[in-house]
């Protein structure tokens, strides 16, 4: 089954160029749920270990990252806010700022503030700290389900991912071209499987209208728990962003010249949806001026 999940990733980035170079939702069922082990590890990494009200601490795979991956941040900091919020209210949007990079090696402390528990709305907003300082802030807003009108922009049309070369292929082609840390990561196995439309845009072919389309899903099936699949999508939701801002350029964040950071990002949840079933991220990149980027999908 596949379906386009209605969300936007407002994502402004800093690009640089070197001359040389369970518990995530509230009712679990992970027993019943078969999954692969990578989607295991991803599920041990978004659960955060509760410490104090509104208090949590989470952690970070050992993979030999310098910094903690944004997405990471971004999904433990949702199921931090989640935890907080009655079950009867599901989050749909989030706006965040990476203030610091995170250290892989020490525990991240998330401190949830509750802003406002209204009739419809719930606000929450989720600080990130380690070393005593804070590295990252991000404000969640709930809302409880209401019937009304209904919309939504029509899918773009692209190829099926079933027509997509698979990771494997796309592995084989790129892996002479990636860095060091990004050969180890995908020489793992990975929770998230992505297929590009624009394949050839790693091959240094240049897209005028900006256009990167990407498939992605998890490699194996998540419980059946709403909560789960919108922290697993957050998670995700950083994978590909940064690279956007290079699709009119016909360059790709794999060459060793460019070094990127996530300044801040944005993310809107309209529609329920499975992170297990295909989904197709409709990215663009509307500006890059002075070594900073701003993509959205």
């Amino acid at each position: 089954v596949r379906r386009l999940t209605l969300f936007c990733g407002g994502h402004l980035l800093s690009l640089s160029m070197q001359a040389q170079h369970s518990r995530l939702g509230r009712h679990p069922t992970y027993a019943v749920t078969p999954m692969r082990s990578a989607v295991k590890d991803l599920l041990d990494i978004l659960d955060l270990e509760p410490l104090e009200v509104n208090l949590f601490r989470g952690r970070s795979p050992q993979t030999g990252w310098q910094r903690v991956y944004g997405g990471q941040v971004i999904g433990q900091a949702l199921v931090a806010a989640v935890r907080t919020v009655d079950a009867s209210r599901s989050p749909h949007s989030m706006h965040a700022y990476f203030i610091l990079p995170g250290d892989p090696k020490v525990p991240l402390i998330y401190d949830v503030e509750s802003l406002r528990d209204g009739k419809s709305f719930t606000t929450r907003r989720v600080t990130a700290r380690q070393h005593g300082h804070p590295i990252f802030s991000m404000l969640v807003s709930f809302h409880a389900h209401e019937d009304g009108l209904d919309h939504q922009a029509e899918m773009p049309q692209v190829a099926p991912p079933e027509d997509l070369p698979g990771e494997g292929d796309m592995r084989d082609k790129l892996f002479a071209k990636m860095p060091e840390a990004v050969r180890r990561y995908y020489e793992r196995e990975r929770p998230i499987e992505m297929r590009p439309v624009e394949m050839d845009r790693y091959s240094g072919t240049k897209y005028p209208d900006g256009l990167f389309n990407v498939w992605f899903r998890t490699t194996g099936r998540l419980p059946d728990d709403l909560a789960i699949h919108q922290c697993v999508l957050a998670y995700a939701s950083d994978l590909t962003l940064l690279d956007a801002s290079l699709a009119r350029h016909g360059r790709t964040l794999f060459e060793s010249e460019f070094m990127a950071a996530s300044l801040d990002h944005a993310l809107w949840l309209h529609r329920p949806f499975r992170a297990d079933e295909w989904l197709l991220y409709a990215q663009d990149s509307p500006n890059l001026h002075g070594s900073r980027g701003f993509s959205r999908g």
